[in-house]
């Protein structure tokens, strides 16, 4: 990741990690408290289907609060509906991530197909301020967005909802504290090992 790093600095530019997640109406299990004997039970309608997947993007820059950008989009189990986000779902955040941060990215993300495809490829290429680092295969713990889905998912732990439009409006609340909160979206980044400051070599 120096690599990355190198090359925001010298285009003065944002270093933004991108990652995706999910979760369905089944709630995550989490800890809780209850008497003893007694094993709490949350009742689950099992009514219904759909899914809520979730991009987003940790955005760092030396002097700059850190940023969390995100969207959502919801699948509701219909035929012939896509089950994730496409080529252009990325690259209209991206757009997004430009506007608000108002100046170059470089983005560090995985090997997923629909970022390596021929399409993403061409979009990227349009976009000047936009340079792409692949982040190693199989090495989730150099990303700190996946650290913001650990947050999220505790967060939801053992949550009931009636619907995915509620959990949908859940999962936006709980990411959008998140986004009121620069230092934590730091303690993301620390916990992959990285920094910010310059190599002392």
């Amino acid at each position: 990741m120096a690599g990355g790093k190198t090359v925001a600095a010298q285009r003065d530019a944002w270093l933004v990690f991108e990652d995706e997640a999910g979760q369905t109406l089944r709630p995550p299990k989490a800890r809780t408290w209850g008497r003893r004997g007694r094993t709490p039970v949350i009742p689950v309608s099992g009514k219904g289907s759909g899914r809520v997947s979730i991009a987003g993007l940790v955005c760092v820059k030396p002097g700059q609060r850190s940023r969390f950008i995100y969207r959502t989009i919801v699948h509701r189990g219909r035929k012939g509906e896509r089950r994730s986000f496409s080529e252009h779902d990325y690259i209209r955040l991206l757009d997004a991530a430009h506007q608000q941060l108002g100046g170059p990215i470089v983005l560090c993300w995985d090997n997923l197909n629909v970022h390596v495809s021929a399409l993403m490829r061409q979009l990227i290429a349009a976009r000047d301020w936009l340079h792409v680092i692949r982040l190693p295969a199989y090495a989730p713990d150099l990303n700190p967005t996946e650290a913001v889905w650990s947050h999220l998912k505790r967060s939801i732990g053992n949550l009931a909802v009636r619907g995915v439009g509620q959990l949908q409006a859940i999962i936006k609340h709980r990411l959008k504290s998140i986004q009121y909160q620069p230092d934590l979206i730091d303690s993301f980044l620390a916990h992959t090992g990285l920094s910010l400051e310059p190599d002392s070599t």
